[in-house]
């Protein structure tokens, strides 16, 4: 296993109000043996707090970013434009367009800084936590195991 001291998993929110996009990543990540942490920084409004958080973050040994955001949806561009990480951006049902925009926004990126996007909404957060374990899996057998068990489960119709 790859041991860090910091997280292995941080995600990033422009603002607090995305929180209840992200309440259902924390048990599974628990239950895949990723450690992680959730910081609140804009890209518009606090982007020194954001290049920071990413520096730090990437110190302490985080492996994988997963940025959050609605309308716009900057965060996880600018995320990736600031690291060499992964990075996995979750769109947020917000607006007119209820997360399409954030979508496209996403994966509308230039060459060389890549924003994997998952689906809208607190789906989609799960989803970053599953993708964000198969990376891990590459190099990690415990999480390629408790990975392999998870998708057991769900074949068998579990959660």
């Amino acid at each position: 296993m790859n041991e860090t001291s910091g997280d292995r998993l941080v995600v990033l929110l422009g603002s607090a109000s995305d929180m209840p996009v992200v309440e259902g990543m924390a048990p599974l990540c628990e239950r895949l043996g990723l450690s992680m942490r959730i910081e609140v920084a804009s890209a518009h409004r606090q982007p020194d707090r954001l290049r920071e958080v990413i520096r730090e973050s990437e110190e302490q040994g985080t492996e994988v970013f997963v940025a959050v955001a609605g309308m716009a949806a900057h965060l996880p561009g600018v995320v990736a434009s600031l690291t060499s990480r992964p990075v996995i951006g979750v769109p947020v049902a917000a607006g007119p367009l209820a997360g399409v925009d954030a979508m496209l926004s996403m994966v509308q990126m230039p060459p060389g800084v890549p924003v994997a996007t998952v689906a809208v909404g607190s789906a989609g957060a799960k989803n970053a936590v599953v993708l964000a374990a198969r990376i891990l899996a590459l190099h990690d057998e415990a999480v390629a195991r408790a990975l392999g068990e998870y998708r057991q489960t769900l074949a068998q119709g579990g959660k």
